[in-house]
């Protein structure tokens, strides 16, 4: 199965664009070779500028703050797991505390360090960062790859509260839909959402039908139109039915 998940907002685009660059740079900096550690180097770059808004961390404050008294209000609620609620709640306070901890804007230690800054602007250039560019950048990458991987942990270290806080609230946030099974007939599905305002849409699909989702939607209306892919990987319409499930998510 594929999962595919479409912001409803602004704010939410930016909380999972911000996601897939923290699990790309994860990857690519558990792995030992240079290149590999380059790329992890660049999407610390990359990051800083997706999270360059200045009220990230106020407005990821405020929604831990907000999803902590809604979870309170079930505390009474004896169908509620009392143990996984205390969890949840444990976790919100760890992780708003140390946010709140942070010091600064976001990314200010890699702003500060003219080294990182030197490379940042020379990877912006197709090949900019050859070792005739940047002889000191090549020969860091010339160290153990373990003093690369502490050297690059170190710089993302102060990164790391507002990861944490909007990984929990992603998660929050998936975990607050309800699963629907649908049928899109001929390749086309739309439901109307009165108004109601959702934060995220996901949806599963069996990948084994080569159906790609094209999804747009409003507080209006939601609409997805199945396409495939010929040869060329051009996208056509899909005019079969398509089985799939949808799940809408708000706080």
């Amino acid at each position: 199965m594929i999962v595919y998940e479409y912001p409803f907002n602004e704010r939410i685009r930016t909380l999972l664009r911000l996601e897939d660059l923290y699990e790309k740079f994860t990857f690519f900096l558990h792995q030992e070779h240079a290149l590999q550690h380059h790329v992890a180097l660049c999407t610390i770059f990359e990051m800083l500028e997706v999270a360059g808004r200045a009220d990230l961390k106020s407005d990821l404050l405020q929604e831990l703050e907000r999803q902590k008294h809604t979870l309170l209000g079930f505390k009474s609620n004896p169908n509620v797991e009392a143990r996984r609620l205390d969890e949840i709640l444990l976790e919100l306070d760890r992780i708003s505390t140390t946010l709140m901890a942070a010091q600064g804007k976001t990314g200010q230690n890699v702003r500060e360090n003219e080294w990182l800054m030197s490379i940042r602007g020379r990877t912006i250039i197709p090949g900019g960062a050859c070792e005739f560019d940047l002889p000191s950048y090549y020969a860091w990458q010339q160290r153990p790859a373990q003093q690369r991987f502490d050297d690059i942990s170190k710089w993302f270290s102060p990164l790391l509260p507002l990861f944490e806080a909007l990984s929990l609230v992603l998660r929050l946030l998936r975990e607050s839909g309800s699963t629907s099974k649908i049928i899109a007939q001929s390749g086309t599905y739309q439901q109307m959402l009165q108004g109601k305002i959702y934060q995220m849409l996901r949806l599963e699909i069996d990948e084994e039908l080569g159906c790609i989702p094209e999804i747009s939607a409003n507080k209006y209306m939601l609409w997805i139109r199945f396409t495939c892919q010929d040869g060329n990987m051009k996208p056509k319409a899909f005019e079969g039915d398509v089985p799939f499930e949808l799940t809408l998510c708000n706080f």
